[in-house]
């Protein structure tokens, strides 16, 4: 019993830590925070357009070619979790094939920068 509390003894310090961490930061906020509330403030804002507009009303292209460009690369970084955790088991067919994975994703990034799809103005 004696190896199993001091096994897990540094995850429940960090679990403490962080618990503790979260508790004070939060009271620190409600403490410290300057209430100052105005209509600009408050009022609802969403991807750069008021909320309460007809539902109907055409948004510019951009917000959807960032959203589709965020989703492309954070789901092909996602595929290189499991290949860093297993990089010892894998073979050099393995290794090969995500080197021309990356290469991929390089050249993609590199055309969208080219073409100004980054840009925003």
């Amino acid at each position: 019993m004696d190896t199993l509390s001091s096994d897990y003894l540094p995850i429940l310090v960090l679990l403490a830590v962080a618990v503790g961490l979260g508790i004070i930061l939060i009271l620190a906020a409600a403490v410290l925070a300057v209430r100052n509330p105005d209509p600009e403030k408050v009022s609802a804002y969403e991807c750069g357009f008021n909320a309460f507009d007809d539902a109907r009303m055409k948004f510019d292209v951009r917000f959807y070619l960032v959203s589709i460009l965020f989703i492309i690369f954070d789901l092909e970084v996602a595929f290189l979790f499991p290949w860093a955790v297993a990089f010892a088991d894998i073979s050099m067919l393995g290794f090969w094939s995500m080197m021309v994975f990356l290469a991929v994703l390089t050249v993609g990034f590199a055309y969208e920068w080219k073409k100004g799809a980054l840009e925003w103005a």
